[in-house]
């Protein structure tokens, strides 16, 4: 296998993301096709899709040819969400997939992600041994008599829709707001949940790679207009979706958007219930909080925390056996269907427990309230090393009550009261993330300024 000698890194948290012209261009995606070619040894077949993003049929067009030049048959499937290629890989029986998006970033970005025939995504190993095979250029050359072959499925769609709705039991009636960003979820989502049963009304459900009615990463700064149209209709939820539709978010009956640890207790607590057996395990990221655990707490469950990405969660599903997985940014990973990713079916979900389980505001209610901070502080990819260099030494110096130290994914610093603090390099965007939890705003704001203090010297 070759080795990657300039020690340059093409992926980052969730598969390779990067502005246009700038990071991401067609050459690369033409080497990298080239390089996965190689990876399958020159033959098989992959399935190829992508979302609503301007640049995405010049990144198609270039995967394409190197991987019908590398004697890669390719099965296209057009636009769709990224579940669907997870879902396609795995049902189709491919050998590998990939995904064309750059998920929650801005229109300029774009980016590629490798699925394995599992429909789980590549995982660090696999995609640095692409990195290796990429930066050699050694690569497979069919001749032009064994060329690869396009081939177009127009039946998957409805495969996945049917195993959808197949594995939900949501009561008639629910009125549902969905947003789907005029993402890849566009068409699909608002169709899946009529057809299970719920009244829905729609924003942002047309196909636009500029993103016009908001950015698509789904947090509460980009879903006003969501939560206003919630309350107007009288709607019992609404669902929003990021670029790719691998990912939801949840707004409660009054408007709120619900909080990123309350909904992934939410669902953790339903789907131990849904297998109704003791000692289950969920995966989650080390920037989950505590309501996790006490989630599973009455099926004596375990959360077990991981790396952030969800190639890092669908990993330890497996290794655990965990009957669910998902990090606090709404990716949830349902093993009983799929090891993608799935927005969808993650707000079928919720919308089945709201309709068995009563209103989303008196759930989210029902869950003890921690001072939750997320943050966010513009790095440079070149000065996040030198930031990350020391930062376990200098947080454990400023904290004088720290009971457990988690270097798995940046440093998390566990106190003795159950606040904690997490400080990680983003994986797919220029910041260094602050993540903590405490039992009071006062203590919150205290962690988070010594916290923001220690990266900011750190960077002058």
């Amino acid at each position: 296998m070759p080795v990657n000698t300039n020690n340059k890194k093409l992926f980052g948290t969730s598969g390779i993301r990067g502005k246009i012209g700038e990071e991401v261009t067609s050459n690369l995606a033409l080497n990298v096709a080239k390089a996965l070619a190689t990876y399958l040894g020159g033959t098989g077949n992959v399935v190829l899709g992508y979302d609503t993003r301007t640049t995405n049929k010049m990144l198609d067009n270039a995967i394409t040819a190197g991987l019908l030049e590398s004697g890669v048959n390719v099965l296209k499937i057009g636009m769709v969400p990224t579940p669907l290629v997870g879902y396609a890989v795995k049902t189709l029986n491919a050998d590998a997939g990939i995904m064309i998006t750059a998920s929650h970033n801005p229109s300029q970005y774009n980016g590629i992600k490798i699925w394995n025939s599992n429909g789980m995504a590549y995982t660090p190993s696999q995609e640095r041994e692409i990195e290796n095979i990429y930066y050699s250029k050694e690569f497979e050359e069919a001749g032009w008599d064994n060329i690869g072959t396009i081939y177009h499925d127009k039946e998957i769609k409805q495969k996945y829709i049917n195993n959808l709705l197949s594995i939900v039991d949501i009561k008639p009636g629910l009125k549902v707001v969905i947003d789907c960003a005029s993402g890849a979820g566009s068409e699909l989502s608002p169709l899946i949940f009529r057809m299970a049963g719920c009244e829905v009304i729609t924003l942002n459900s047309q196909v636009d790679g500029f993103f016009p009615g908001r950015n698509p990463e789904p947090n509460e700064a980009n879903l006003g207009d969501l939560m206003k149209i919630v309350i107007a209709t009288g709607a019992d939820l609404g669902i929003a979706h990021d670029g790719d539709a691998d990912r939801m978010i949840a707004i409660d009956g009054n408007g709120r958007v619900g909080d990123f640890d309350k909904l992934l207790a939410i669902i953790s607590g339903y789907m131990a219930e849904k297998y109704g057996e003791n000692d289950l395990k969920v995966i989650t990221t080390v920037d989950a909080g505590i309501c996790l655990d006490e989630s599973l707490d009455h099926v004596n469950g375990k959360i077990i925390r991981t790396k952030v990405g969800d190639v890092n969660v669908a990993e330890s599903i497996i290794e655990e056996n965990a009957i669910f997985g998902g990090e606090p940014s709404g990716t949830w990973l349902h093993p009983d269907f799929c090891m993608c990713p799935d927005g969808i079916l993650s707000g079928l979900r919720m919308a089945e427990i709201v309709s068995k389980k009563g209103s989303l505001s008196k759930l989210l209610d029902n869950i003890p309230n921690y001072s939750n901070i997320r943050e966010k502080i513009n790095c440079s990819k070149e000065d996040k090393l030198k930031v990350m260099e020391n930062m376990e030494k200098l947080l454990i110096k400023s904290f004088d009550d720290v009971i457990d130290v988690n270097t798995i994914d940046g440093v998390r610093l566990t106190f003795s009261d159950d606040s904690w603090v997490l400080v990680r390099p983003s994986g797919t965007e220029d910041y260094i993330r602050v993540t903590l939890e405490a039992k009071t705003i006062e203590n919150a704001n205290l962690i988070r300024d010594i916290s923001v203090k220690i990266i900011k010297d750190n960077l002058n």
